[in-house]
């Protein structure tokens, strides 16, 4: 989970957006932040109108309910201080909340709905995406739940706490979408499609991780890429066996785009190895470096 999520800016706006999704008054200020919590509230906003109708593991909510009152206890949500007797001072500013007993400023009552809020999104969330990944896991495009899955993964996207775990969300997105082909050959429109998303996921995640291996002057998200390339190229040839000749065509675009990815991977783990400076060039599949001396 994102700590990030946690601040104080999110977590308020993050209820403002859930009241709001509720038929709530819309704040008129906008926030940066809204764009990276928006998936989240439409997923919670198409779950209300639409539910699976999934059985949540009984594990599942026993370790849901655990989390959930280890974070409470931690925010201090619901518990009541020693002293509760103190007089209750009314300023045009300053006016108290009161929460079992407790007497809160009014700053302070809106942190601690905006915490509870948090709270009940995370449990909604992670109740409804669990359901969703069990109910839509298989879907593949033109199927009913296809739309809830892909929202999923822009939830996934908009938690991620790092460009690295972004990038190895993208290149995880790149492999369902490798599955979703496999069902699909044949339907010459629909498997050429669920390819073009399958390349860009990928395009995505190798920008990521090569940006994050040239600013960080270090190989490992490099390791990450090599690794994925290796077993995906393997997969799409798979795709070959039995395709007619327009499918593997578009296969053989992807194939391209994979020799492409180990291409630059193997050449600026090169250059982090030289000291060559961060490259200023850059492409789709992010920064593009010179030669090394001895290479030229």
């Amino acid at each position: 989970m994102d700590n990030t999520l946690f601040s104080r800016r999110r977590a308020e706006r993050f209820a403002q957006l859930l009241d709001e999704a509720n038929g709530a008054r819309r704040h008129h200020v906008r926030s940066r932040v809204d764009g990276h919590l928006a998936p989240l509230v439409a997923v919670g906003q198409r779950l209300s109108v639409d539910p699976p109708a999934v059985e949540v593991d009984q594990d599942f909510r026993t370790g849901l309910r655990a989390m959930l009152l280890a974070t409470a206890e931690r925010e201090g949500l619901g518990s009541t201080p020693a002293t509760a007797s103190e007089p209750a001072a009314t300023t045009t500013r300053g006016r108290l909340a009161t929460t079992r007993g407790r007497l809160l400023p009014a700053v302070t009552a809106r942190r601690a709905r905006a915490r509870g809020a948090i709270l009940v999104g995370i449990a909604a969330g992670a109740i409804a995406v669990s359901g969703i990944s069990a109910a839509s896991e298989n879907a593949v495009p033109g199927d009913a739940l296809y739309g809830m899955k892909r929202s999923t993964e822009r939830a996934q996207l908009a938690l991620a706490s790092s460009d690295i775990s972004r990038g190895q969300l993208f290149l995880d997105f790149a492999r369902t979408r490798l599955g979703e082909a496999a069902k699909l050959r044949g339907d010459r429109i629909g498997y050429s499609a669920v390819l073009d998303d399958m390349d860009a996921d990928t395009r995505q995640g190798v920008r990521l991780l090569t940006s994050a291996a040239v600013q960080r002057a270090e190989p490992g998200s490099l390791d990450t890429l090599n690794t994925f390339v290796s077993s995906q190229r393997r997969a799409v040839r798979g795709l070959l066996d039995g395709s007619t000749r327009v499918d593997r065509e578009r296969t053989h675009r992807s194939l391209l785009l994979l020799d492409s990815i180990r291409e630059r991977s193997d050449d600026l783990r090169a250059a982090i190895a030289c000291g060559l400076p961060a490259p200023t060039a850059s492409d789709a599949l992010g920064p593009a470096p010179s030669a090394c001396p001895g290479d030229r």
